[in-house]
């Protein structure tokens, strides 16, 4: 099993759940002490005492039995199976829906709703709804003697459950939509996370590479050196000459080796250039893309562009590429990149030939996992825009998608101030 596919299963964290049951059960055990010792009512007092130990005996089962740290979906939904029915028989032997501490009912459910599975969730909200109206119609009375004196009408009376079953749906539907929603977007951070541990990964490899091929120049100079030297001394011993013409091959080929092995193979005596402008990250992406794919790149820089560097930064580097791949996955034939940069910004425009982004999705850019209910043959929209941005947007940038004007695709424009886009 993959590692991220392990989000996809629901729980329950039990500390968390013991917790809120113990506040649950001292609420209980506190207000029906009070109501009878305090406010002399009558009612089932040892009967609800025994109702209220279920509840202990359960979440004891929880401390000392239950050894596992997470609640599954299954062991979540027969606990709180158990709490709604432990609730609704101390609300039945209290007064029923006329009691209004029967509020408390739609708690488990919605509780459930952000941690639990769809089915689950419509199970326990089904048997909310059932207990409700059961203790609409069947009830002990109110605690005496206020059963005497309270008098309602009946479509007030009737307005009590049908106002706790609207909230039940209400709650637990948005507790779904919102509980998904933060699935989605932890799994997509996490995701991003590892993406970005890879990139660092492959830098550091490629400082050592090029550490390596610093280090490494030296001695390889001494043996070119050398070889020379033999060559020169040798020369009339042409059985010998051959061997010292092959080693200085070999020399040199270790030489270019090592050049393509250095992040900068064209200058042989900086090592490690970390410095670049913008134009140079954006043309160093764009000549990554022409290696696999058979789209137009049209890079158009600005005239007046600030030429001044900035440090290499991996989130903009990745988050750039990914907004780039984007539009080459997309377009037909061809991208559109345009620099603008003076001393006050710095903006990349990316626009591409395809059909630009759907209506449903574009009200909606950004959030991880978009999927367009028009074009469903192209899969993949959303992680990589919400990785993008996020990245993009952590280091100063603002993002604006949107259709091009001018041509029929997508265009995306990312800009920095300076002063925030130098000081990374």
């Amino acid at each position: 099993m993959k590692f991220f596919e392990t989000s996809k299963f629901h729980t329950l964290k039990k500390s968390t759940y013991i917790t809120l049951r113990w506040i649950g059960i001292i609420g209980q055990l506190i207000s029906i002490h009070i109501v009878y010792f305090y406010f002399n009512l009558s009612f089932p007092f040892i009967l609800a005492n025994l109702v209220i130990l279920v509840g202990v005996i359960s979440n004891l089962f929880l401390i000392y039995i239950y050894k596992k740290t997470q609640l599954s979906d299954r062991s979540a939904s027969i606990f709180l199976f158990i709490d709604i029915f432990q609730l609704s028989f101390l609300i039945y032997l209290t007064g029923g829906v006329a009691n209004p501490f029967v509020i408390f009912l739609i708690i488990p459910s919605v509780f459930a709703s952000s941690n639990l599975g769809l089915k689950t969730n419509l199970l326990l909200v089904v048997t909310t709804i059932l207990v409700i109206v059961f203790l609409t119609f069947y009830s002990k009375n109110l605690p005496s003697p206020l059963n005497e004196h309270f008098h309602v009408d009946v479509l007030y009376y009737f307005s009590i459950p049908v106002a706790l079953i609207i909230a039940l749906v209400f709650l637990n539907y948005f507790a779904i939509i919102f509980g998904k929603e933060s699935r989605l977007r932890k799994e997509a951070l996490n995701k991003m996370e590892e993406v970005m541990a890879k990139e660092h990964e492959m830098l550091s490899l490629g400082g050592q590479a090029a550490a390596a091929a610093h280090s490494l120049g030296t001695p390889l100079s001494t043996i070119k050196i050398i070889t020379q030297e033999l060559k020169d001394q040798l020369k009339n011993r042409k059985d010998l000459i051959q061997d010292i013409d092959l080693l200085s091959s070999q020399v040199e080929r270790c030489n270019e080796i090592l050049k393509r092995l250095s992040l900068n193979p064209n200058e042989e005596d900086d090592f490690i250039d970390e410095n670049f402008t913008m134009r140079d990250i954006l043309k160093e992406i764009v000549s990554s893309f022409e290696e696999t794919s058979n789209k137009k790149f049209i890079l158009n820089f600005d005239q007046d562009l600030n030429p001044k560097k900035m440090t290499r930064s991996i989130e903009i580097v990745y988050g750039l590429r990914n907004f780039i791949g984007n539009a080459n996955k997309f377009s037909n034939k061809k991208i559109f990149i345009d620099l603008t940069s003076n001393n006050e910004i710095t903006e990349i425009k990316i626009q591409d030939d395809g059909k630009g982004y759907p209506a449903d999705v574009l009200s909606k850019i950004g959030e991880p996992y978009l999927k367009s209910f028009y074009n469903k043959s192209k899969t993949g929209l959303g992680l990589g825009i919400f990785i993008g941005k996020n990245l993009l947007e952590k280091n100063f940038a603002s993002i604006n998608c949107r259709n091009s004007k001018i041509i029929s695709g997508a265009e995306v424009i990312i800009k920095w101030d300076n002063t925030n886009l130098y000081k990374i």
